[in-house]
């Protein structure tokens, strides 16, 4: 196992840690945790040198705390560093912060949490909670010794990410969604390295994209076949994070434990610049091979904004080309689920306004109908 530096902090994380929001489950139909196999996965990761543990209030619907705090019995305890997450979009009031603090330090059966984040900050999260006074809260809750750290994880845009790291001069790391396909999404590469030139750990979360880099999909297979150093897909994903010396650890969300045992082994060479210039132009040929498949040429200009009717026209096309290049309708799916009515496809009028704009020359208007046919549940689309 290899061991970076966690930003400011003088204690070395393993490159590799445990994200635990994806284990394996006893029964796919209630959402129930094999907690037996989970634990067992765990064990082996930190009996192999992975030292950080990360968790969140909501994973598994309430179940991963616990899960981790058993986990954690034995001794284990000692041997890692364990991060948990505040619900932010949950807080009404700030006397939610030491309710929710007070039952996940309850549930992971722990007097202190070593890192506690504050979850999925974004341009309308972070005002909220920082307007309730989360930062003085939690400086008051590091004082009475609840917790070590004060860390966020992060989805929304680069401006709203800077915005987030300069408001506070004592966070210690800013947790990002990071990949080869995701060089300009969220935070980005960008946000990677203003993370780490302020003395940030930088923890990527989703190296894999959630397991859709995996997915052998023919342009992409014909690249990675062509490469001389024979790999497979996850393990060029995580080798080109950990090449980036910036990063600190990956959070990888293993639901298997032959899962476990390949990233462990991996995290043994996971030294930064492990990747040759050829190889990196390997990645740089597998990400324009997944561009490729995108359907809708949409290049995310935002000349098609604003749109008259609201409706949010990238976003949607992003959704879209995403199910079509990983092929992943369910999460889509759910994707657009979560904007707001007014943003969705089936709100265009047909104005054209966009169209003219678009120097793709999309026809803006029909696709908006095909992609709303797609995503919405049956009943909405009219199908």
């Amino acid at each position: 196992m290899q061991y970076r530096r966690l930003g400011k902090l003088d204690w070395e994380v393993s490159v590799l840690g445990f994200g635990v929001m994806r284990l394996p489950l006893a029964d796919k139909e209630t959402e129930k945790v094999d907690e037996p196999e989970s634990v067992r996965m765990m064990r082996y990761a930190i009996d192999h040198g992975v030292n950080y543990i990360d968790t969140a209030y909501p994973y598994h619907e309430g179940q991963s705390e616990g899960i981790v705090g058993r986990a954690l019995k034995d001794g284990y305890r000692e041997r890692v560093k364990v991060a948990t997450k505040l619900p932010v979009w949950l807080v009404e009031d700030a006397e939610a912060f030491d309710r929710y603090l007070n039952e996940q330090l309850e549930r992971l059966q722990m007097e202190k949490i070593d890192f506690y984040l504050l979850h999925g900050l974004n341009s309308q999260r972070w005002p909220k909670v920082r307007d309730l006074g989360v930062i003085r809260w939690a400086e008051g809750a590091m004082a009475d010794g609840r917790f070590d750290h004060l860390s966020f994880s992060f989805h929304d845009n680069f401006e709203t990410f800077k915005q987030i790291v300069d408001d506070y001069d004592n966070w210690t790391s800013a947790q990002v969604q990071y990949n080869y396909m995701d060089v300009g999404y969220q935070a980005g590469r960008r946000g990677v390295e203003y993370a780490a030139s302020k003395g940030l750990a930088v923890v990527v979360m989703e190296p894999i994209r959630g397991g859709q880099l995996t997915k052998l999909r023919g342009p992409v297979a014909k690249v990675w076949e062509s490469a001389a150093q024979k790999r497979s897909p996850a393990a060029w994903a995580l080798l080109w994070v950990w090449n980036q010396p910036e990063v600190s650890v990956v959070l990888s969300g293993m639901s298997t434990m032959e899962q476990v045992v390949e990233n462990v082994a991996l995290a043994d060479s996971a030294r930064p610049g492990i990747l040759s210039p050829e190889e990196l132009v390997v990645v740089d040929r597998a990400r324009e091979a997944y561009k490729g498949l995108a359907p809708i040429p949409c290049t995310n200009c935002q000349y098609c904004r604003p749109c008259s009717s609201g409706v949010y026209i990238s976003g949607i096309f992003e959704i879209y080309n995403d199910a079509m290049i990983y092929e992943d309708p369910e999460k889509a799916r759910w994707l657009y689920s979560q904007l707001k009515e007014e943003q969705r496809a089936d709100q265009c009028t047909k104005c054209a306004e966009c169209t003219d704009a678009c120097p793709q020359g999309i026809d803006i208007p029909e696709w908006l109908e095909k992609v709303h046919a797609f995503l919405a549940p049956k009943e909405e689309s009219g199908s």
